[in-house]
């Protein structure tokens, strides 16, 4: 199931400043700090993730403001998913807290992303908004 990812990467993006977490297959955190919008910062945390092994990139917004990540980390030969909303609030009542913060968030996206990847979709070119395509193990196909 998890054969073809060995780091992913929730980002929970924001106008100015997206906030990143980064999981290993087994849960250990390889990053967790905000992330200024900018393509090299974008770009500098992909290649650091890449060291571990192939990066999943997960987004909550694909397109308008999650739309430079997007961009970068396709450029940079990264698979890219999004977490739609509702599996997103329900993901986050399976975690403990009840706080709505920008961590927390990221660190929910990430998690589905290794554990729930059925509730992921993918993120094709050119998508605007992204339909239920996946493969058949529920992974970004």
């Amino acid at each position: 199931m998890h054969g073809e990812y060995s780091v992913f990467l929730g980002l929970d993006v924001g106008k100015g400043e997206h906030h990143a977490v980064g999981l290993a297959l087994d849960g250990k955190r390889l990053h967790d700090a905000p992330l200024p919008n900018t393509e090299a910062r974008l770009q500098a945390l992909f290649a650091k993730l890449a060291r571990h092994g192939t990066v999943l990139v997960v987004v909550d917004q694909p397109a308008s403001i999650g739309a430079l990540p997007v961009a970068v980390a396709r450029a940079g030969g990264h698979q890219v998913a999004y977490l739609p909303g509702l599996a997103m609030r329900r993901t986050a009542d399976l975690h403990p807290g009840s706080a709505k913060t920008d961590a927390r968030d990221a660190y929910v996206i990430a998690d589905a992303a290794r554990t729930l990847p059925h509730t992921l979709r993918r993120v094709d070119t050119g998508d605007e908004a992204p339909g239920p395509r996946q493969s058949r193990d529920g992974c970004p196909a």
